[in-house]
This record gives C-alpha cells, structure tokens and sequence, in this order.
C-alpha cells in the first residue's frame, strides 16, 4: 500500500474497529443477537438434522472426545477433593434422606420393580443354586442336627441329666472306637449331599411363596418409614475421606476402561442411530422442541451467561484485540489497496 493510502487505511480501520465495539455492547449487542436468535432458528424450522450431519459424524465425536480423549492425571485427584467436600458439607447434616427422595416416590419405584416377579424368581434361583450358599446351607443343617442330637432335644432338656450323659457316652464311645466321631460326621455329610438338592428346591419354593409382593412390600416400605428422617451425614457414617476417594479413584478407571469395550460402543451406536432414524428427515427445531430447548430457554441463558462474559471480554480488552485481528488484515491488504487508490483516482461527479 502507497504511503498517500497507508493514513486514510488505518484510519478506516480505527473507525470499523470502533463502530464493531460499540455494537457489541449495552442494547445493540441485546437487540443484535435476539434479531440473528429468532433468525437461527427460523433456519432451524427448515433445515434437517441430516442436513447437518450424519450418525458417522457424531459417532466419530464420541470416538475422539468420550473414547480416545487422555484425561490428564488431575481429573480423578480433583474428582476425589470435590468427593470429599461434597461428603464433608453442612448440608449433608441438616438433608434428611426424605427431602432427596419421597414416599410416593419410593412407593412407585417399588410397585415397578414388583412387576418383575420373573427376574426375582430367577434371582433366587441363582442364589440357592450357588456353591456358596449350598455350603451353607449344608453346614448350618449339620450343626444344627448334632446341636439336637447331644443338647437341645426334648428329652435332653426334660430329663435331668440326660444331656450330660449322653455327652459322656460319645467321649467313651470315641475311646473305645478311635474315628467314631469322624465316621459319624462323614455319614451325616453324605446323606446332606443327597438330600440337598431337595432341600433348595423347597428352600426356593419356600421363598417364592413368602416373598410374595404384599410381604415385599410391607417390608420394603417399613424400612423406608425407618430410614426417611436420617439425615444422609447418618447414613454416610463410617464412609471416611479416605474411603471416599479410593471409590472415586476405582469408579474412575473403571469409566477408562469401560469407555473403550466394544458393548460401550454398541450402545453408543445405537442411540445415535436411533436418533437419526426419528429425526433425521426432521427439521432441527422438532428436535430442539421435543428436548424442551424453546426460544425463551435459549435467550435466558444468553441473557444470564453470554451477556456478561461478553462485558469481561470486552473489559479485559479481548473483544477490541479480537475485532483488530478480523478486520487488520483487510484493510493492510491489496484489495483494500486497490480500491483506496480507485477511490482517489475517480473523477467527481458534476454538482
């Protein structure tokens, strides 16, 4: 650019530079953006979601910004002091359990989950299935049958002496036959591992007959009434800092792990797709409709975040360098160049 058009260049760019930053405050910046809102989503009532973009699109955000992101080593430590605080806050002193949750609450989830009476069934059954519990339960009948046999049957306890007699009869029993005792408890052993399985499955008949949804549900909500005045610092009783950030710390590496199975992003997909398949073909304000996100959403949160960051912007004098940036470069260039040299070679016109 000629030095004759280098003043009058930057002197146009001072006066675009200020004419942007007066727009861009008070009730022009108000009126600015309410006139290019209700235009955005004009354009939404018209353009489609697979207009905008596709379910390979946003599969592929989920991949770089959920899956593949590295998350810095302070995110499960600031987690975990956030944890911590929130464990350690006076609200958790003064929350009764009832105040998070209702009873009518409780009450509905409970008539839900009543209606699953086949999962609850098949529950049970894996549970008396287990070897755990069969051990159990053959432990528990077999001291409970030499408990009865030596000390708490009916003639042990109605007959004096009796009971002591009989204990003295399996000592002398045992010195006279070394390994009684073991041959008694192998014998016994042997007929619970056969007589077992009966025992479960009338263990579970049993069970799905007393667990019916009326004894559930009496029970589940006695405990509710017990529970609903504690307050939630009662309920965390025992839960230390410590412990507190250890969960965090496991939650966090099991959310690192779990993010990249392949059955995390199955279900992404499917979502996705299944978002594409309804509202694809739809104009993007039918989405924004059915989510509940109107107009009146959007410019109260404009209004009560996005107005007074532009205001600390502008103070800190970021918007003016911002601005200068934008439009310096247009006006140090040759097209701007060729037109102030165009403007001073054009003849006047005639008065």
């Amino acid at each position: 650019m000629t030095q004759t058009h280098a003043p009058l260049a930057e002197a146009l760019l001072e006066a675009h530079v200020k004419h942007e930053l007066a727009a861009l405050k008070g009730t022009r910046l108000k009126r600015f953006v309410e006139k290019e809102l209700d235009a955005l989503l004009d354009h939404a009532g018209r353009v489609t979601l697979s207009r905008l973009s596709s379910p390979e699109q946003v599969m592929g955000v989920i991949r770089r910004v959920v899956v593949n992101m590295e998350l810095d080593a302070g995110v499960p430590e600031l987690a975990a002091e956030m944890a911590t605080r929130v464990l350690n806050a006076e609200a958790q002193s003064r929350t009764r359990l009832g105040d998070i949750i209702s009873r009518e609450q409780v009450a509905g989830f409970l008539e839900q989950a009543l209606t699953l009476r086949h999962q609850r069934e098949r529950v049970i059954g894996e549970i008396m299935a287990h070897p755990v519990y069969q051990e159990l339960v053959s432990n528990l009948v077999y001291h409970g049958l030499v408990n009865y046999l030596y000390e708490d049957n009916l003639i042990a306890r109605s007959v004096p002496g009796v009971g002591s007699m009989m204990k003295f009869g399996k000592r002398m029993a045992n010195k006279a036959v070394p390994g009684l005792d073991e041959t008694f408890e192998r014998r016994v052993k042997a007929w619970l591992a056969d007589s077992l399985p009966g025992l479960i499955r009338r263990s579970e008949q049993f069970l799905n007959q007393a667990l019916s949804d009326d004894e559930l549900r009496d029970t589940i909500m006695a405990a509710w009434v017990a529970l609903e005045d504690r307050t939630l610092a009662d309920l965390q009783d025992g839960l230390g800092d410590l412990e507190l950030q250890e969960f965090v710390v496991l939650g966090y590496e099991f959310w690192l792990a779990f993010r990249k199975t392949g059955y995390f992003e199955a279900c992404a997909e499917t979502v996705v797709r299944h978002l594409f398949e309804r509202y694809g073909a739809q104009p993007v304000q039918t989405l924004l409709r059915d989510l509940g996100v109107t107009r009146d959403l959007i410019w109260a949160e404009i209004d009560a975040y996005g107005f007074p960051l532009m205001d600390v912007l502008r103070e800190e004098g970021y918007l003016e360098a911002l601005v200068r940036r934008r439009l310096a470069s247009f006006y140090r260039s040759a097209a701007a160049r060729n037109l102030l040299s165009g403007a001073a070679g054009a003849p006047e016109s005639g008065g």
